[in-house]
């Protein structure tokens, strides 16, 4: 099923007119009402009129995560703060949070994309959809909530935490489609199994997931405990939140609703725009935004645009799943190393729970990677030969998948801290950024 036929299946050359109607219709709009891009512009002596074919979006300037910090709270509006009916923000964990603000035909444009996003999924007004979300200035929640009632599924608003009060209302409730974080639903099914329900016996017909890096070998693992297909979400607070691209059945990338969001890949050190296919950093331009137009933003997620027939039907664009983000990249003795890597060779392994932390420290001149990984209860019960022997070969993965040796330590089963939202995994303890 297809939520906006009309809008998912157009034509490549319908879409293409529409979206330049649109970039041209949203630069002339950020360019006199935001005195931000009207500088940036100027400075680079380009005007509204400059913008005749989708190419010439490359003549713009990018916007960063920084810009928007510095136009904290509310410079980047291109209306009367008085029409912005919602505020979101990011965490802030490094510096003034982002503020995403929303009109009322903001709020309709979330929630179209997200209707789409869920009907890949299977989504209908008959399922119940439990949102483990928070709902907070965290997009995911509210983001979730309005593509669920727009379709007119059942919501239950339960937010993050609570976590056997979750597994007792999904049972009892009979929750069809569960939206979490990979690693909460990890922590979810671990919780499930110490109260003794069986997760494969709900009655669980897709799972929703986003917000933090996963591994295909890490939605292996959630299908598995929860009997379900798991789905992926992306969104980005500085862009709407969820919505911006989502999987459909063929579990092969994700559609980018590109009516509303304009995608190119650049070269992160270059900044030169790349082509199809190629892997590099994901730049969007919203179409459609009224209160908050933002142009060419930096995502700092690394993936690759394809354009090809999906079985779906659906002509939207497919992102790769994001592999990496190029400030989460690790330089480890002049290595490049992003944590999915290490996350990818732990879960080819038998008997380690998908638990871990990175440890990165410098003792004495030279970089240091600790992996820390949760044994299962069965191999921490096993002799220290076999877990010294076990460690060697965790050390090897990571090495083949990575090219640098690591020092592993297997912890005792449920020592790591679990995360109710985001995961922490990495720790860099060298004393710089």
């Amino acid at each position: 099923m297809i939520w906006n036929k009309e809008a998912e299946c157009m034509s490549h050359e319908e879409k293409e007119r529409l979206q330049l109607t649109r970039l041209q219709k949203i630069i002339k709009r950020a360019y006199e009402n935001v005195p931000f891009y009207r500088k940036r512009f100027e400075e680079k002596g380009i005007t509204p009129e400059d913008i005749k074919t989708l190419k010439d979006i490359e003549k713009l300037p990018l916007t960063t995560k920084d810009d928007l910090r510095e136009a904290y709270p509310f410079g980047m509006f291109a209306v009367p703060r008085k029409e912005i009916i919602e505020l979101h923000t990011s965490s802030g964990t490094t510096g003034k949070p982002t503020v995403s603000g929303y009109t009322k035909k903001d709020i309709g444009i979330w929630s179209e994309c997200m209707a789409r996003g869920l009907t890949m999924f299977g989504a209908t007004e008959d399922d119940i959809l439990q949102n483990t979300h928070g709902y907070g200035l965290f997009t995911g929640g509210f983001g979730v909530h309005y593509g669920a009632q727009k379709i007119g599924l059942t919501v239950i608003p339960i937010s993050t935490g609570q976590t056997k009060r979750q597994i007792e209302i999904m049972k009892d409730f009979n929750a069809s489609i569960v939206i979490f974080t990979p690693s909460y639903g990890l922590y979810l099914a671990e919780v499930a199994e110490e109260e003794g329900l069986n997760t494969k016996e709900l009655n669980l017909k897709a799972i929703g997931f986003g917000a933090e890096m996963w591994t295909e070998e890490m939605r292996q693992e959630i299908q598995k405990r929860f009997n379900a297909p798991a789905y992926n979400i992306y969104g980005l607070t500085e862009i709407m939140g969820p919505g911006i691209a989502l999987e459909c059945k063929e579990h092969n990338g994700l559609h980018i609703m590109e009516d509303h969001f304009y995608p190119e890949i650049i070269d992160s050190e270059t900044l030169q725009t790349l082509p199809e296919g190629e892997k590099g950093e994901l730049v969007l331009t919203t179409l459609t935004r009224h209160g908050m137009p933002i142009i060419r933003f930096r995502t700092k997620d690394v993936t690759a645009l394809r354009r090809a027939e999906c079985s779906c039907g659906r002509t939207l664009i497919k992102m790769d799943r994001i592999t990496g983000r190029t400030d989460d990249m690790l330089k480890i003795r002049g290595v490049a190393v992003f944590p999915s890597q290490i996350e990818k060779a732990l879960l080819k392994i038998d008997g380690l729970e998908p638990h871990y932390q990175i440890i990165v420290s410098r003792p004495q001149h030279m970089d240091v990677l600790e992996v820390q990984v949760e044994a299962s209860p069965e191999l921490f019960s096993d002799e220290i030969k076999e877990l010294v022997g076990i460690k060697r070969n965790i050390e090897d993965y990571i090495h083949n998948e990575i090219g640098l040796r690591v020092d592993v330590t297997l912890v005792e089963p449920k020592t790591l801290p679990r995360s109710e939202g985001k995961a922490v995994r990495v720790f860099d303890k060298r004393g710089f950024n």
